[in-house]
């Protein structure tokens, strides 16, 4: 089990702000196809990789990277100083 978080348009596209997951992922990107996979919502939100950003555990990480050990994954688009 793992607890997923989304954020920004991610949530709005999801209709959620977070869940816990069970999942045999072994990576964010398996993670990834597991949700694209669930249901239309889940696809339209991962339908662009290259808007997202991930964190692991609250640090930055790329979507290549082990779940193994992780409690938590938070998915948002990349934040704009200002």
């Amino acid at each position: 089990m793992i607890d997923v978080m989304y954020f920004a348009w991610v949530r709005e596209r999801i209709g959620e702000p977070r869940e816990t997951v069970e999942t045999s992922a072994a990576t964010v990107m398996e993670l990834v196809e597991e949700l694209r996979a669930r249901e239309p919502r889940y696809a339209a939100a991962f339908e662009d990789l290259s808007a997202l950003r991930v964190a692991l555990d609250q640090e930055l990480s790329d979507f290549d990277a082990s779940l193994s050990g992780v409690r938590e994954v938070a998915f948002f688009p990349p934040m704009t100083g200002g």
